[in-house]
């Protein structure tokens, strides 16, 4: 069992990791476009190639991964000052060109960071009997969402302009790395370091054969294409209402004070739900809690377009928010499970990069829909919704690999 001090910082050091990478890194834009939109002019179809920029970004970073022969540790350091001084840098550059090329790398960042925090504290938490400790860890990331969206409702109140807001977030994003670090480093102290046992002339030499057959037979793991398949379906339905909820609160009431709270609603959701799902493992198994959060965020997805209202807005950011880190903490878990520990960063990495190109595909996808042919928000939340809905039988037929 895990030493009580090891207990503790574990999982909240990869909260404040998700929570910056993900939180800030990844989400932050979304509170943030009404503010670009009053003070800097930024149309909604400029929002969504930024939005794509981030996306690409999340995209070609799991693609790295899967290349890169970089620790879980030393993806996540990486990740973590990258996502600070991107998030600094779109304060202070006003170039449009620049904001493209720091949402790609935050978006990069994200991907480093989400993959490292996951390989480490899955495995940690699995080794030590604190399974149910990943819904903590995964809880980092709505916490950073509603913090970000609290953030922006109070600066935007307060009359702060976007740059202004973008470097406030920085200087939480780097209390928040500082925060992690210091928590990692007494997990570190903490893991204890047997010492090995003497062995026998036979047998160290029954082990170390027995090593090298290990080691060949991992040294390229074989991926679980059903996964990663059902993974990019779930991007591709999410994401449209995850990127515009807040903008399309805003057209719906005018009022910041009630269509700011769209963001931080859907942050609280999400951190509540994944501590809430990580104790339905003892009844359910992981491809079924998948499945009904599929089926949960669909009818959150569809909502606005059958009620428009700030309600349904409401309900979009609870339905929403509550499943998709229920799916990824899922997904990410059953990654693990299906291909063990040797293939579990290349496999979390291949399904993160599914993930990124079908959430890639859904903002371009309505930006030339709707530069074309003058397609609504409300055409793209059907298609999402039709997406999500077909993905869920795949998602129950997932089997493990003998």
């Amino acid at each position: 069992m895990a030493s009580h001090a090891s207990r503790i910082p574990l999982p909240l050091a990869g909260l404040l990791a998700l929570a910056v990478a993900m939180g800030i890194g990844r989400f932050a834009f979304t509170p943030v476009l009404p503010m670009m939109q009053t003070d800097l002019g930024l149309s909604l179809s400029q929002g969504s190639w930024l939005a794509s920029a981030n996306y690409l970004g999340y995209l070609l970073g799991a693609l790295l991964v899967t290349h890169l022969s970089w620790s879980p540790a030393t993806l996540l350091r990486a990740g973590l000052w990258t996502v600070v001084l991107a998030t600094a840098a779109m304060g202070l550059d006003s170039h449009w060109l620049g904001w493209l090329s720091w949402r790609l790398l935050a978006g990069v960042a994200s991907a480093w960071v989400l993959i490292g925090t996951s390989a480490l504290c899955i495995a940690r938490l699995n080794a030590t009997g604190q399974t149910e400790r990943s819904g903590v860890v995964f809880a980092g990331v709505g916490c950073g969402i509603a913090f970000a969206g609290l953030a922006c409702m109070g600066l935007t109140l307060a009359g702060t302009t976007a740059s202004h807001a973008w470097l406030w977030l920085a200087t939480a994003a780097l209390a928040g790395l500082l925060g992690a670090s210091m928590l990692w480093r007494t997990v570190d102290a903490a893991a204890p370091t047997p010492a090995p046992a003497p062995a026998s002339p036979a047998t160290a030499a029954a082990e170390s054969s027995h090593a090298t057959t290990q080691a060949t037979a991992c040294a390229a793991p074989s991926l679980h294409w059903g996964l990663i398949l059902c993974y990019g379906v779930y991007g591709f339905g999410y994401i449209l209402p995850a990127t515009f909820l807040p903008a399309q609160a805003r057209l719906l009431v005018p009022d910041p004070w009630l269509f700011s709270l769209a963001w931080p609603v859907f942050g609280v959701a999400a951190a509540l739900s994944t501590v809430i799902s990580s104790r339905l493992t003892r009844r359910y198994t992981r491809p079924q809690i998948w499945a009904g959060a599929q089926v949960v965020m669909a009818v959150g997805v569809l909502a606005p377009v059958l009620w428009h209202a700030l309600p349904a807005i409401l309900l979009a950011a609870c339905c929403v928010g509550s499943t998709f880190m229920v799916i990824t903490m899922v997904g990410l878990q059953e990654a693990q499970a299906v291909v063990g520990q040797a293939g579990a960063k290349r496999q979390m990495a291949a399904m993160t990069a599914s993930f990124a190109l079908g959430q890639l595909i859904g903002p371009i996808f309505f930006s030339l829909t709707h530069a074309w042919f003058g397609a609504s928000l409300e055409f793209a939340l059907v298609l999402g919704t039709l997406g999500l809905l077909a993905g869920v039988l795949p998602i129950m037929r997932l089997g493990r690999p003998a």
